[in-house]
This record gives structure tokens, sequence and C-alpha cells, in this order.
């Protein structure tokens, strides 16, 4: 069977999209968030990042050449950019950490 095939890769990929749509929404108004409400968004993005990441692993430790070349497509976009996905995972989980220090420092 297919890497995309496989109807746990459909359901965990249209997962991801459908969450990180709705968490770049609710992103925007993260400044009106109250204290539980910024803890809340950060912990979600974090396990949000986590699925992921764990979802590119499967695609690179594929043998499919359809995983494979999705791979090689998401290094090509990034490398537009200067950047390795490697390092966009790292970018955002230091950006999560910012929004955590900022959190504790406001007291808010």
């Amino acid at each position: 069977m297919a890497f995309f095939e496989s109807e746990i890769v459909q359901d965990e990929a249209k997962r991801l999209f459908t969450d990180y749509q709705q968490m770049t929404q609710l992103g925007g108004d993260y400044g009106k968030f109250d204290r539980e409400g910024k803890k809340l968004f950060i912990d979600q993005m974090e396990d949000l990042m986590g699925r992921y990441q764990v979802f590119m692993k499967r695609f690179e430790l594929s043998e499919d050449f359809q995983a494979k070349l999705t791979v090689e497509q998401l290094r090509t976009q990034l490398g537009q950019f200067g950047m390795t996905p490697e390092q966009m995972f790292s970018q955002m989980n230091q950006t999560l950490e910012r929004m955590k220090r900022e959190l504790e420092a406001s007291g808010a």
C-alpha cells in the first residue's frame, strides 16, 4: 500500500491541517486572551508541533516514493527561505518558549 493510501496517514493529515488552521485563526486573537487562555493556546500549539514533527518523521522514514518526494518538496520550499525543516521546527519551538517566558514575566 502506498504511503498516502493509508487511512491513518490521510486522517492524521486532515486533522493536522484542520487543527493548524484553527490554531492560526485563534492566534490572531492571542493578545486578547487572559493568562489561562494564553497558557492553553501555547500548550495546544506545542502539542500540534509535536504531532507535526512525528508526522514528518514518518515521511522521512518511509520507503514510499511519494513520501520521499513530499519531504524533498518541503526541503526545497523551505530552502528558498534559507531554512531546513529542522530549523523551521526549532524556530517554532523558540517562539513558543519566548511566548511562555513573556507570559511568566507579565504575571498577567
